[in-house]
């Protein structure tokens, strides 16, 4: 038996936000990043929408990294004295996952941390809050998935909370939320979202309703994204809708070794999580082209790119995701990044380990070792093709 579970409503396009005014209940907290969201009058414009529906808001910020365990101990103590019925997450894929984790927290205040890193195995929620994710870039999907990715404060090491409770009750889908993205964050959730749709159309338990869905998101993103990081308006909310789509693919069919590799090498070598996913792509598509080359063929095609057969089309598949990086600044490899080799070697073994053990791993098209992992990460940090 399959299953596909997504928010129960979804709003978007121009003046999503006004759904905000309908809400019923007394309270809600707000969990922002930054400033941006300030400056830019969207957290006022919301907080005035919420007013209307005379509901109290309380803000809970700095959520201005990838979130930590202990970001979301701070944010369950807010969370308890202020005892909302609403917890609305406003920011990107770091923002939404602390949220959601707070939101996890606050109902089960008993539930440790390692209990909760067990997949599909939390607690029932909503008997506190609902909640609500209203996304400010364009490719975490978080505000569609079932996923909230923490880092262990004590380890370092990332975990992804994943259980189709944590589905939001409502996504907001609002393009006014993406107008101001700055480039690199444009490039890199951008690129999370088409590593969303390929990662879905190969992963084990895809199905006929997650691959109509990652097919046409990868088709859209082909077509806008480019363009929306060199400022489109128009082609920006195609953007942010089709990693909506992208996201609604991959919570219902699970990712792959892209994933996993950047989990657990993101923390360590501070590299933001789509630049990462740019970066890892092409080598899994590589690795994984052994046992699902017809897959990523049939996405080349529809991509409309150049090839004869299966062989040729995923090589122009390959080509095409390093040309979009170099095209947006984003480099191809962890050495052209930044990475010593050095830091690289003092930690490659580690991630390794703790990659193949990654519940991303578990849905990878190809069954993947420890050693394979490894080479992997070698392939990435020096530009090496993975032809094992």
């Amino acid at each position: 038996m399959n299953r596909f579970t997504i928010p129960r409503d979804i709003y978007f396009g121009e003046n999503a936000l006004d759904v905000l005014k309908t809400l019923e209940g007394t309270k809600a907290a707000l969990v922002i990043g930054g400033s941006s969201v300030k400056k830019n009058g969207n957290l006022d414009k919301i907080q005035q929408l919420l007013s209307e529906a005379n509901i109290e808001t309380k803000v809970i910020d700095g959520i201005t990294t990838e979130p930590t365990t202990q970001m979301v101990k701070k944010g369950v103590r807010i969370l308890n004295d202020f005892q909302p019925d609403w917890v609305i997450g406003i920011g990107g894929g770091s923002v939404m996952d602390a949220a959601k984790a707070m939101w996890l927290f606050y109902e089960h205040p008993e539930l440790t941390f390692e209990e909760a890193t067990r997949p599909f195995s939390l607690p029932r929620l909503r008997t506190r809050a609902k909640f609500v994710g209203i996304p400010t870039t364009s490719g975490s999907a978080s505000e569609i998935s079932n996923l909230s990715v923490i880092t262990d404060a004590e380890t370092g090491v990332k975990y992804p909370l994943a259980d189709f409770e944590l589905t939001p009750d409502m996504a907001i889908i609002d393009p006014i939320m993406v107008q101001s993205m700055p480039k690199h964050v444009t490039a890199y959730s951008g690129m999370d979202a088409i590593t969303h749709s390929i990662e879905a159309y190969v992963a084990k338990p895809r199905t006929i309703f997650t691959d109509s869905l990652a097919i046409e998101a990868a088709q859209v993103l082909k077509e806008n994204l480019l363009a929306s990081y060199h400022g489109d308006a128009k082609a920006r909310e195609q953007v942010h809708d089709a990693q909506a789509m992208a996201g609604m693919a991959f919570a219902n069919a699970v990712l792959g070794n892209v994933h996993s590799l950047s989990h657990k090498s993101g923390p360590i070598f501070n590299i933001p999580h789509g630049c990462a996913n740019a970066i890892y792509l092409p080598y899994v598509i590589q690795f994984n082209r052994t046992v699902v080359e017809e897959r990523y063929a049939a996405i080349a095609k529809r991509l409309g790119l150049n090839g004869e057969n299966n062989k040729e089309l995923v090589d122009s598949l390959i080509a095409w995701i390093r040309d979009l990086n170099n095209k947006m600044n984003i480099p191809n490899t962890l050495q052209e990044y930044g990475v010593s080799e050095e830091t690289f070697t003092a930690h490659v073994d580690e991630m390794a380990a703790n990659a193949v053990k990654d519940p991303c791993t578990s849905t990878n098209p190809r069954e993947t070792s420890v050693e394979e992992m490894k080479k992997l990460y070698i392939a990435a940090f020096y530009g090496l093709d993975v032809n094992f």
